[in-house]
Formats: structure tokens, sequence, C-alpha cells
């Protein structure tokens, strides 16, 4: 199969996600999770940055039928925001994925947690949809995302930077993350560029000034973030995240070291599948979506030998499109056998994935979301 192909498969995948959960009081969320032992064990739930890289990925290729299937989304993402019980402009976790036929009509809410993370993304999302609209709806759910980030997961204690955001238990964290400050640098940038306001991109500033903080110039690597105390450096295990998204978020020369550590420390052979792994503490297994980051990130780059190494990350997830285990000809799945842990407590299974898919749909194109050009 031939990337326009692969590509073309892709979206068909992430298009019936979509669609199965349509036809309700208004358009549902997409279940992350296919097939695999997450169809065994009943995970159905639409994780918000899934959804949130379903609608960027729409956005990049742009068709009619992909944009309004992304601004079908991004108007239930709105209608979350609008309904939710806090009513200070967050986003959740996660919500029960399928058609909506509660009289609310909204998804309920699967995991409560307000992560940092979550929302940078959904407000990447709407800058994305609000760039090829024009709505203005959508920038005014981002500022309303990123003023909650702002009041609630700045911090100045320690390394500057921002926090994990709150947890469905309502205390706030205070460990700091490198992978959120990556994506909140790329999302207040992106908002100073909507706006026109330069206090967003003073604060993004702030965010990109933590992950130079976070850089280990010995090693070539960012590491994880911060204990609790947000100065003391949390150094293991070190993510495949923040090295590649660092290079996709910000472009910056002095860092792009970062994807040749993840290259050679988190190679990863499995199944007939190269890739990357999901960290250095487990590098049994290929984890697809880390794969599709680094493709899109070396293409970015675009150093010595890296549009060839890219060619290569493809060609393995084309390759997983059609072999893997769990596969559906369509969709990726998330790791290239199930048990590949993520050092932080999960586990990654070869269940078929939005997120996956639409990062290799992203990487297929040459596509970067976390730029709104």
């Amino acid at each position: 199969m031939d990337e326009k192909e692969a590509s073309a498969r892709a979206y068909t995948f992430l298009d019936r996600r979509v669609d199965e959960a349509a036809g309700g009081i208004r358009q549902g969320l997409p279940r992350s999770y296919t097939g695999g032992w997450m169809e065994t064990h009943h995970s159905t739930v639409a994780f918000t940055y899934d959804v949130a890289l379903t609608v960027i990925a729409y956005c990049a290729r742009g068709t009619d039928a992909d944009l309004e299937r992304a601004g079908a989304l991004a108007g239930t993402l709105l209608a979350l925001q609008e309904g939710d019980a806090a009513g200070d402009g967050r986003i959740r976790q996660s919500y029960a994925s399928g058609k909506v036929t509660a009289a609310d009509g909204l998804p309920a809410v699967s995991a409560a947690d307000s992560f940092t993370g979550a929302q940078a993304w959904t407000g990447l999302a709407l800058l994305h949809v609000h760039r090829v609209t024009n709505g203005a709806v959508y920038r005014a759910g981002a500022l309303r995302l990123a003023e909650w980030i702002q009041d609630h997961a700045a911090s100045t204690t320690g390394t500057p930077g921002y926090t994990g955001g709150i947890p469905a238990s309502g205390t706030p964290l205070s460990w700091k993350s490198t992978e959120h400050n990556i994506d909140v640098a790329a999302f207040f940038r992106g908002l100073a560029d909507v706006t026109g306001d330069r206090v967003w991109a003073d604060r993004s500033a702030v965010a990109t000034g933590f992950l130079d903080a976070l850089w280990d110039a010995d090693g070539g690597a960012f590491w994880t973030g911060t204990g609790t105390d947000g100065s003391t450096v949390n150094r293991s295990p070190i993510p495949e995240d923040p090295q590649s998204w660092s290079f996709l978020a910000t472009g910056d020369a002095r860092h792009a070291g970062s994807l040749d550590w993840a290259l050679t420390s988190l190679a990863a052979e499995d199944g007939g599948f190269s890739g990357v792994s999901v960290n250095d503490a487990d590098t049994s297994k290929v984890w697809f979506e880390g794969t599709a980051h680094m493709a899109a990130a070396l293409r970015r780059r675009a150093g010595h030998d890296d549009t060839e190494r890219a060619g290569a990350f493809l060609a393995t997830l084309r390759a997983a499109q059609a072999h893997a285990p769990n596969a559906d000809g369509y969709g990726i799945v998330a790791a290239s056998s199930d048990g590949l842990r993520t050092g932080e407590g999960d586990t990654l299974y070869a269940s078929l994935h939005t997120g996956t898919t639409a990062w290799f749909a992203l990487a297929a194109l040459g596509a970067d979301p976390f730029l709104l050009d």
C-alpha cells in the first residue's frame, strides 16, 4: 500500500469512529480505542486529547467533509466546556463516547480530571477550526481554556512554568511536566497570533523557558519534568513525546538533538516492526504513536538523512496499518503488541487508536499539529 492510499484509509478509519457517534441529539465523541484488549475490557471512552488530534487532522487535510466533521466535534467540545459543572472554562480528561441521547445533549464525563495538557490540546484544536472557518466562537472557547490554564496552572514556585492542572480530587497539582509546557507554549503562541494580544506570547515564553530549564545538555534530551516542589528534576523514565514535540512546537535548533537521542535511546523492535518506544524504561515494543511523532518531527527538521528516516517510520506505520495485531487495514494500533509500559503506571495495547491514526495522518501529510499555518 502506498502512502497516499494509506493516508486515505487512516482518514476513513477516523470517519467511521466519528460517524458512529453521530445521529443523536448532537455529534457525540468518537471512542479512542477499538479491538483487542481495550475492546475486551470495554474501554469505550473518548479521551479529549484523541478528539482534539482528530479535529486537527481533519483541519490539516481540509476537504469539505473533513471540515464538517471537525466543526461538529469542535461544537461538542464547546458545549462540554459551556456545560461543565465547574463553570470556569475547563474541559475534562475523557467522556463517554457514542451517540448522545441524554436530554441535556452532552456526553457524560468519564474521567473528571482537568489536566493542563488536555486543556492546551483542546485549545489548539479550536484554534485550528477557527483558522479554517474564521468562526469567532472557536477563538472564544480557546481563550477561555487559556485563561483557565493561566488561572489554575501558572506557577512561579521553583522553576517557573505550568503545573499539571487539577485532578478529579480537586487538589491542584504542584508538579510540572515538560510535555504539558510544550503544549502550553504552542497553544499560547497560537492564541497570541490569533488575538494579537502580546500577553499570550509572553506567557508562551514562560512555558518555553521551562523547556530550557529541563534540557539536559550533556545527554541531549529533555527530562520528564519536576517533582512536587516544582523544581527538583524528575529524571526517570525519560519519555519520547517531549523529545519530538519540543521540536515540532518550537523548531528550536538548540534542542534539535533530542530527536537523535530518541532515535538511539528509544529504538524498539517487535513483531517485525521497527520504531521508537514510549520511554527508556521499556523499549520492548514499538509505540506507533511515538513513531508517528518522530516521523513528523524528522520531516520538519529536514536534516541529513532525516527525510529517509521519516520515510522508514512512515513505512513502519503503513505496515502496522495492514499487519499489526488487531489491524483492520485502516486504523493503527497503539503498540506493536500488548503490555507496553508507559512508566507512569499505564499500559498500552495493540488496540486500534484514534490518536495514533490521527498522528499518522498528520505525519503523512507533513503537517505539524502545533502550528496553525
